[in-house]
């Protein structure tokens, strides 16, 4: 009888280093999470006359919601009454600063006017005089007249597309100041819902996330608006001395692009001088420069990194690289929201991994008892100790508005 042996099987796996099994496993699935975010980019871009409104609106609502608060609570107004009374308040003041910004553009832009129209000229014959560009002068004219004659239907088209783009810039305007209103007038009944679509087992971690990052976008809102506000007027008083027709558009612009941080205050304070240059000449200049620096300086070393970094919890590495890749994602609207948003990603995920930035907020529901899971813990009527935790609370409108014994929205 003859025996047979059998030889062992063959383990092929030690031919791949762990090293090498573990990057493959991490490759595929990084692969699949930046499909998913491509995916995700693509089809905010298609809704993006929708999107950006809505982002919009967002943020108007907790910077009005401390208004409506004001009105509804101290004033005893209907919260309706309240919500559409920030929402005019708003819409004034905005009407307000263009009206005045226009009227002194349109008296001091005739002088500006002139005087660049006159420096011009006069550099213009100098170098005229010194190296004869005339004759090259006319030859570009010509040149610049004939590119426009073949050019038209191209000008056309871009008429076109300017005159769609404005009106999806009024349509979303629209949907911006709709949101707004009904963002401020039910904020815990729209959030409320949005939770509720989420399966049961994770609607109470989300709604806490979101309870962190809206006190944090709240936070990040007063903060620029108090960065702004500095720059605006510490430049528009540089600017009083040398231009003061042209002083309350400078601190209007100025207030404007610091909403995208370190970026707008550069372009916005780069456009003083250069007014200053044409108005004044090199001197004023000069001395208008040093007042922006001086600005800057005190922005980007006492108030950026007292207030926003306390605000946000961003090294100022990762603001420079969230503004830059906003930009090149989106242009100016994507470096206007890119550092609320980072902000808000590292609350929310901080908080999703056991990071909790604020635990002074405490885990109260703060959902319906319709939303809640069955197995969720009631409802405590419990107010966060803390000033800051109290006033984000108050001011972000999601949370704190008060239940009912049963567990619904007090109104």
């Amino acid at each position: 009888m003859s025996s047979q042996t059998t030889a062992p099987p063959t383990d092929n796996s030690g031919a791949v280093p762990p090293a090498i099994r573990a990057a493959a496993s991490w490759s595929w699935r990084v692969l699949l999470i930046g499909a998913f975010i491509a995916a995700a980019l693509w089809l905010l871009s298609l809704l993006k006359t929708i999107v950006i409104p809505v982002a919009v609106a967002l943020l108007l609502t907790i910077m009005l919601t401390p208004v409506r608060r004001l009105l509804n609570e101290r004033l005893r107004l209907p919260r309706g009454l309240s919500a559409g009374l920030s929402l005019i308040g708003l819409i004034v003041v905005v009407a307000g600063l263009v009206t005045l910004a226009g009227q002194s553009i349109a008296s001091g832009f005739a002088d500006l006017q002139t005087q660049a129209v006159s420096g011009f000229n006069e550099l213009w014959a100098q170098l005229s005089a010194q190296f004869g560009l005339e004759n090259e002068l006319r030859s570009y004219s010509e040149d610049i007249l004939d590119q426009l004659e073949s050019q038209q239907g191209a000008i056309v088209s871009g008429a076109l597309g300017a005159a769609a783009t404005a009106g999806n810039v009024l349509v979303g305007t629209l949907i911006a100041l709709f949101c707004t209103f009904f963002f401020l007038h039910d904020p815990r009944g729209i959030w409320g819902w949005v939770v509720g679509l989420l399966p049961q087992s994770s609607r109470e971690r989300v709604n806490q996330a979101g309870r962190r990052g809206a006190v944090t976008l709240a936070a990040y809102t007063r903060t620029q608006i108090l960065v702004a506000a500095v720059d605006a007027v510490g430049i528009g008083i540089g600017a009083v001395f040398f231009v003061p027709s042209l002083a309350l558009p400078i601190g209007i612009l100025v207030f404007v692009g610091s909403f995208v941080p370190m970026v707008g205050a550069i372009v916005t304070g780069a456009i003083a001088v250069v007014v200053v240059l044409v108005s004044n000449g090199w001197v004023a200049a000069l001395i208008m420069l040093g007042v922006v620096l001086l600005v800057q300086q005190v922005e980007s070393h006492a108030l950026q990194p007292f207030l926003m970094g306390q605000a946000v919890s961003l090294h100022p590495v990762a603001v420079i690289l969230a503004v830059a890749a906003g930009s090149f994602a989106a242009g100016i609207v994507g470096a206007l929201f890119a550092v609320p948003l980072a902000a808000l990603l590292n609350t929310v995920i901080l908080y999703l991994n056991g990071h909790d930035k604020f635990p002074e907020l405490g885990d109260e529901d703060a959902l319906p008892i319709r939303w809640r899971a069955a197995d969720a813990p009631p409802i405590r009527l419990r107010r966060a100790p803390g000033v800051l935790a109290e006033g984000a609370v108050e001011d972000v409108g999601i949370d704190g508005d008060g239940v009912t014994p049963d567990g619904d929205p007090a109104r």
